[in-house]
């Protein structure tokens, strides 16, 4: 999937977003990928102004003005590991393909991992953890997200796999190894 090799025998860096909605398991795989391949990671949530926060809190879903710094945020956070040669795991949304398309721009080599749920997992998820994203948001975000088009590179995984399984299935569709 991603080309992490490099014509004069060098490896480029690779960027993995484990993407999805609100209780699909983003940073518990998030974390483990980067255990697993000993990349850097980021929690998209920490880099949300607390303008966002306070609005998610509130019920009320971001629209794309809301979102545009965060992402810059996120997608200079990958850029400037990319200019140091190092590839990361970092979690975000990433629920349009605008926002795909921001952290995309930021580096080579970025491609998604789309984690996948039924309604009924992820609201059970979102009711049983303390987040600011309240579980009444489900329902934009389900509304919000735009799936792959054929063009982008990322892979889907189901969000209902324990852990290991949907890092092993991250792993193998991305055709990454086990270690970094």
């Amino acid at each position: 999937m991603p080309d992490i090799g490099r014509t004069d025998g060098g490896v480029s860096p690779c960027h993995v977003v484990v993407m999805g909605v609100s209780g699909s398991g983003k940073s518990t795989v998030a974390r483990a990928l980067a255990t697993r391949l000993d990349w850097p990671m980021a929690e998209g949530d920490d880099f949300h102004p607390p303008a966002n926060i306070a609005k998610l809190s509130a019920g009320l879903p971001l629209d794309e003005t809301d979102r545009r710094p965060w992402l810059e945020r996120l997608a200079d956070w990958t850029s400037t590991r990319h200019a140091d040669g190092l590839s990361t795991v970092l979690t975000c949304s990433a629920l349009t393909r605008h926002s795909r398309n921001v952290l995309r721009s930021a580096a080579e080599g970025t491609v998604f991992v789309h984690l996948v749920g039924t309604i009924g997992l992820l609201a059970a998820r979102m009711s049983g953890r303390d987040h600011f994203m309240p579980p009444e948001l489900l329902d934009s975000q389900l509304a919000t997200l735009e799936p792959f088009e054929p063009d982008e590179r990322g892979v889907v995984v189901d969000a209902a796999l324990d852990v290991e399984a949907a890092v092993d299935c991250a792993l193998r569709e991305l055709g990454l190894p086990a270690s970094g």
